[in-house]
C-alpha cells in the first residue's frame, strides 16, 4: 500500500456530493471515499502540471518566433483557440 505516512484531512460536502461518493464506490472502482478522493487530487495535479508545461512550451515558443506583426488581440484568440482545440 503506501509507504508514506498519511495525512488527515476532514472535508465538509452536500448531501448531494456524498451521494455521488458513495455511488462511486458502490460501484467498486474505489475502496472508499478516501480512495476517491486521492485518485481526483491526483487527477488534479497532473492537470495542473500539464498546465503549466503548456504555459512554458508556449513561452519557449514565444521567444523563439520573434517579434510578430499580428495585433496582440489576434496572437491571444489564436491562442486561447489552439488551447480549446488540445483540450478537445
Amino acid at each position: 500500500m503506501y509507504t508514506h505516512v498519511m495525512s488527515q484531512l476532514n472535508v465538509s460536502i452536500p448531501p448531494a456530493l456524498r451521494s455521488w461518493v458513495d455511488h462511486r464506490v458502490a460501484e467498486g472502482r474505489y475502496s472508499s471515499a478516501s480512495d476517491l478522493v486521492r485518485d481526483l487530487l491526483r487527477r488534479d495535479q497532473e492537470a495542473a502540471e500539464d498546465d503549466a508545461e503548456w504555459v512554458r512550451a508556449m513561452l519557449a515558443e514565444g521567444l523563439a518566433s520573434g517579434i510578430s506583426s499580428e495585433k496582440p488581440e489576434t496572437i491571444i484568440e489564436n491562442i486561447i483557440a489552439r488551447r480549446k482545440a488540445r483540450r478537445g
